[in-house]
């Protein structure tokens, strides 16, 4: 089976043909259907060869699909300070993330 490591958002995806994953927002503008090319790619295995990036493969790229974009659930960030009587501060969080199909390996 024939799968790739790509980064992206500061993050490290194994994928293959046919995955969704969910990664981080991508910077600019994009929109549901848009084709997305990953240039950063680690790792490539075929099932008999197995090629390592130093840190990228050159010429490599896994392309994919954009299926989804949202944000996640409200999460509650809660900052505390003891014996300052300054008591709780909370803030609601929502971060952004894209949904990708991956339709190829190259």
């Amino acid at each position: 089976m024939e799968f790739a490591v790509i980064q992206t958002g500061g993050k490290q995806y194994s994928v293959s043909k046919g995955d969704t994953i969910t990664i981080e927002k991508l910077s600019g503008e994009h929109k549901t259907g848009d084709s997305v090319t990953f240039d950063k790619v680690l790792l490539v295995d075929d099932g008999t060869n197995t090629t390592i990036g130093t840190p990228y493969i050159a010429k490599a790229a896994v392309k994919g699909t954009i299926t989804e974009i949202g944000r996640a659930p409200k999460i509650l960030v809660v900052h505390y300070k003891q014996k300052s009587r300054s008591g709780w501060t909370r803030n609601g969080h929502r971060q952004p993330f894209m949904k990708v199909k991956i339709d190829s390996l190259k």
